[in-house]
């Protein structure tokens, strides 16, 4: 369904340094640069953060959710270890479990140095 996913940054270098370290416990390789923006591709999509280009301040999205695919439990909670340790800050419940009627989802949810809200998923099999 989507193509790609960008999102605005104030400081690209240090939300580089964040994204390289969450999206590289998911197997993505360090963002590529183009003019002011750092792209990560995947056989299924595009991410990228950038500065705006109308010159104001990023800001973030008040209930907005950026998710992101694991492998593994494992790989969520080196998502989120990732993430703290570079510049992020965890929300919501800890990493864990989360069943709602038939669904049993593995989830972790922090934000990004700009207030991003980001979630990594694992759906076990049933």
């Amino acid at each position: 369904m989507f193509s790609h996913v960008m999102l605005g940054t104030n400081d690209l270098q240090v939300s580089k340094k964040f994204y390289d370290a969450v999206l590289g416990t998911l197997g993505l390789g360090p963002g590529v640069a183009n003019k002011n923006r750092y792209f990560y591709r995947s056989p299924t999509g595009s991410f990228a953060i950038t500065t705006p280009v109308n010159g104001e301040p990023a800001t973030h999205g008040n209930g907005s959710t950026i998710g992101f695919n694991a492998a593994s439990a494992e790989q969520v909670d080196a998502f989120h270890a990732a993430g703290v340790a570079n510049g992020g800050t965890t929300c919501e419940d800890p990493p864990g479990f989360r069943e709602g009627g038939a669904v049993k989802l593995y989830l972790a949810y922090l934000r990004d140095p700009d207030g991003n809200k980001l979630c990594a998923l694992y759906r076990p099999a049933k």
